[in-house]
């Protein structure tokens, strides 16, 4: 399984398909393709829904209202949890994002982020990946916690500056108040 740290801006991910729940409560098996075909993602790994860091990561999502708002990109979630939970976990923190139930860590290992706590526990980064329509990363954060990356959390000022410089121009003056 390896300790890969992620795939490198400029490279194009292969497409990949996976259960996507949306705000609305619906799920369906999705190609990450037909995300991209609606325009440029930012799909963003985390460990598990209702666990402190992933609580504190979505809400700052949410917050900015930006990444809601915005045209310039949609944001995706996916992690380990499953339709169920992220069902409960869109309703618990009043989410707008869609979430991938990436159960299997497939869609984790075809970005490079799948690895295992300690060797034992397999999980994903805490990364966060910036697509354009066909595929190629424009843009990347993979957590480097020495312990435990999933611990990190992403930069979100640098992440809307990234989107703004790739796909919006100066982005919106509002961003973060």
């Amino acid at each position: 399984m390896g300790d890969s740290t992620g795939i490198e801006v400029g490279e194009t991910v292969g497409d990949v398909t996976g259960t996507l729940v949306r705000p609305d409560g619906t799920a369906s098996e999705t190609a990450l393709s037909a995300l991209l075909a609606e325009g440029p993602v930012l799909l963003t790994f985390y460990t598990n829904d209702f666990s402190p860091d992933c609580v504190e990561e979505w809400c700052s999502f949410r917050d900015y209202d930006w990444f809601a708002s915005s045209d310039a990109v949609r944001v995706v979630g996916a992690s380990k949890s499953r339709p169920f939970t992220h069902r409960k976990f869109i309703d618990h923190l009043d989410l707008q994002f869609p979430l991938y139930a990436d159960t299997d860590l497939d869609l984790a290992a075809a970005f490079g982020v799948r690895y295992r706590v300690f060797k034992l526990v397999p999980r994903a980064r805490r990364s966060c990946f910036l697509l354009d329509e066909d595929g190629v990363v424009r843009y990347r954060w993979v957590g480097e916690h020495p312990l435990d990356p999933t611990r990190d959390q992403p930069p979100i000022a640098e992440i809307h500056q990234a989107i703004a410089e790739e796909f919006d121009g100066d982005g919106p003056e509002t961003f973060g108040l």
